[in-house]
């Protein structure tokens, strides 16, 4: 499995470690892992949009990634990993890379469309208050995505 979401946060940053923070302990609750099944890179890959912390934004949270990061190393780092089962688009900006144009909730809602990926909205507190206006995400979206984890 092959996880590809934003660009590393301020505490991953710190630690040096991927999904070493809250968000981190949200994925891995809806992915159904431990941390040892997470960070066993035989069974799972961890890219970012951006490969280096991308600072903060003046009103807080962390910058986007930044822009070349993706389609400079995206292809070489994919060519070396052929057993890829399942890719797994955290947040908007992986999705808009690898399905296109869309809203974030659409893609998330629509899953099944595109079997060789699965859309995810990024696991930040902040996703609280869409699970919240979207109960379908909890009843329908994450017991499939556990389904096709535990499958893999």
């Amino acid at each position: 499995m092959l996880i590809i979401s934003q660009a590393p946060g301020t505490k991953v940053h710190e630690t040096g470690i991927p999904w070493n923070d809250a968000s981190g302990d949200r994925l891995r609750s809806w992915l159904n892992l431990d941390r040892g099944q997470f960070y066993d890179s035989s069974r799972i890959a961890i890219m970012p949009m951006g490969f280096c912390y991308p600072g903060r934004l003046p009103n807080g949270g962390d910058a986007p990634p930044r822009p070349e990061c993706a389609p400079k190393w995206h292809e070489k780092f994919l060519s070396l990993l052929p057993q890829i089962k399942l890719t797994l688009l955290i947040g908007g900006y992986a999705q808009t890379r690898y399905l296109g144009p869309g809203t974030m909730t659409d893609r998330v809602r629509s899953f099944a469309a595109h079997p060789k990926f699965f859309a995810l909205p990024h696991p930040s507190w902040r996703t609280v208050g869409w699970e919240k206006r979207n109960p379908w995400f909890v009843a329908e979206v994450l017991p499939a995505l556990r389904q096709t984890v535990a499958a893999i």
